[in-house]
C-alpha cells in the first residue's frame, strides 16, 4: 500500500513499530542477526571483546524492539495476526478494495508482512458493510477513510510531539524514555480516547446543525460564507534568522492564539499553514470581528511579527472540512495586498456589513444620522465597524478588485 495520507503525513506503515515488519512475528528484529564481533578486529585476540560488545548492542536493540512491540499491542489492543491478504479475506473484502481503503487511511504498503490485527479486520468489515448496505457509496467510503486518516494522523503526531515527549523524559536513574512511555501510555490512552470521542460528537452535532439550517439542498454544499486569511508578515525572513526551536514556538503560539480567537467569537478554523490561518464564519460581522481581534491581539505581543488579514464574502464549496472557490481565492489575494496590521475586505463583505447595520454606508451618512438622532433626542445608530474604500487594482485571475479597509469605530 503506497501512502496516500495527504499533505500532513506520508504513508504510515501499520507495522512500523518493528524495524523489520516481515520478521516481527518471529521475535525481536535482531534475533537472527550475527553481532559485529567474532573476528571483526584486525587482531584475533580482540575478537572476543568485540563480540561481547556486539552482543550487548544487539541485546539493547532487542529490548527496545520488544518494548516497541508491547507499546504497539497496548495501543492497538491486539496482537499482530494477519498479512494484508489474510485480513482482507477474513473481512470478506477483496484485496483491491481493502487496499483502496488502506491507501485512503494513509497506510503504506507492507507487502505480506504479518502486521495487522483483529481491529484492522473489523474496520475493513465495517467500512465495506456500509457500502454493501447502501448507506455509503464506495467513493463516499473512501472519502470517510481519507478524511479520518488525515485528521487523526496529524492529531497523533501533534500529541506525541508536543505532549508525550515532555512527559516521557527519564525521571529515574536507569530507566529509559521508552520504559517510562509504556505505563504512561497505559494510563493516558483510555482518557484520551474518551476525550476524542466526546470532541468528535460535539463537532459532529455542530456541523449537522449548520447543514440542517441551510435554506435548500444546494446550500448544504455550496453556501454563502465569510472566509478570512490571516498571514504573518516577513515569515520567510524569520525562518532564516530564528533557530528551529524558536521558530516552532512562534508558529505554535500564533496558531494557538488564532484558533482560540476564532472559536471564541463564533468562527471555524479551517486549517493552519504555519504562518497563515484560514477561517470561516456564517455572517460578515463575525468574520470582521475575528479579523480585527487577530490584529489587535498580535499587535500587543512583542514576540509576534505584524499580521495582515483579508476577508471575502460569497458562495463557498465545502469538501472534507476544507473550503474552495472564488471567494476563498479572493480572500487570499486580499491578504497578500493588505497593509501591515490591517484588515482588507471585498465589496460583498462591505455591502453585507452595511446591510446588517454593522457599518455605515459612509462616514458622512453616519454623521448625518447621528445629528438627526440628536435633534430628536434619540440614541444615534451604533456601528461596530468603519469601512474606507481603497484603490482599485487588478488581481491575477479575478479581474479588477476594489478592497475596503476595515477598522473598528470609536
Amino acid at each position: 500500500m503506497s501512502g496516500d495520507g495527504g499533505a500532513d503525513r506520508d504513508g504510515v506503515d501499520p507495522g512500523a513499530a518493528a524495524p523489520d515488519a516481515a520478521t516481527a512475528d518471529a521475535g525481536p528484529a535482531d534475533g537472527g542477526r550475527t553481532g559485529p564481533g567474532g573476528g571483526g578486529g584486525t587482531d584475533g585476540g580482540d575478537g572476543g571483546e568485540s563480540g561481547e560488545s556486539g552482543d550487548a548492542a544487539d541485546a539493547d536493540g532487542a529490548d527496545e524492539d520488544s518494548i516497541a512491540l508491547r507499546l504497539e499491542q497496548l495501543i492497538l489492543g491486539a496482537e499482530r495476526r494477519y498479512t494484508p491478504f489474510q485480513a482482507a479475506r477474513s473481512a470478506g473484502v477483496s484485496v483491491d478494495r481493502a487496499t483502496r481503503f488502506w491507501h485512503a487511511m494513509g497506510f503504506a504498503d507492507i507487502g505480506q508482512a504479518k502486521a495487522l490485527t483483529e481491529a484492522d479486520v473489523l474496520a475493513l468489515r465495517r467500512l465495506a458493510g456500509l457500502v454493501e448496505a447502501g448507506l455509503l457509496s464506495e467513493p463516499m467510503a473512501i472519502q470517510v477513510a481519507r478524511s479520518t486518516g488525515q485528521t487523526t494522523a496529524r492529531l497523533a503526531d501533534w500529541q506525541i510531539d508536543s505532549f508525550l515527549e515532555g512527559l516521557t523524559e527519564p525521571q529515574e536513574t536507569g530507566m529509559t524514555r521508552t520504559e517510562i512511555a509504556y505505563p504512561l501510555v497505559e494510563l493516558l490512552l483510555p482518557e484520551l480516547e474518551e476525550f476524542l470521542v466526546y470532541v468528535y460528537r460535539r463537532q459532529l452535532a455542530a456541523a449537522t446543525g449548520r447543514v440542517i439550517q441551510a435554506q435548500d439542498d444546494a446550500e448544504m454544499v455550496d453556501r454563502r460564507l465569510a472566509v478570512g486569511f490571516a498571514d504573518l508578515v516577513g515569515f520567510t525572513r524569520l525562518t532564516r534568522r530564528l533557530e528551529e526551536e524558536e521558530l516552532g514556538e512562534l508558529v505554535e503560539a500564533f496558531e494557538t492564539t488564532a484558533a482560540d480567537l476564532v472559536a471564541a467569537h463564533g468562527g471555524r478554523l479551517i486549517k493552519t499553514l504555519g504562518d497563515e490561518v484560514l477561517y470561516s464564519a456564517d455572517d460578515a460581522g463575525t468574520a470582521a470581528e475575528i479579523g480585527l481581534r487577530l490584529i489587535e491581539t498580535m499587535a500587543n505581543d512583542e514576540t509576534m511579527p505584524e499580521l495582515r488579514v483579508g476577508i471575502a464574502f460569497g458562495t463557498v464549496t465545502t469538501r472534507m472540512g476544507d473550503v474552495f472557490g472564488t471567494t476563498v481565492n479572493l480572500a487570499s489575494r486580499l491578504t497578500s495586498i493588505a497593509p501591515k496590521d490591517a484588515v482588507l475586505v471585498d465589496g460583498a463583505l462591505a455591502e453585507e456589513l452595511t446591510r446588517t447595520g454593522d457599518a455605515p454606508v459612509s462616514e458622512a451618512e453616519a454623521a448625518e444620522a447621528a445629528a438627526e438622532a440628536e435633534k430628536r433626542g434619540e440614541q444615534p445608530p451604533g456601528y461596530r465597524f468603519a469601512l474606507q474604500p481603497m484603490w482599485q487594482r487588478p488581481v491575477r485571475g479575478l479581474g479588477i478588485v476594489e478592497p475596503w479597509l476595515l477598522t473598528r469605530r470609536g
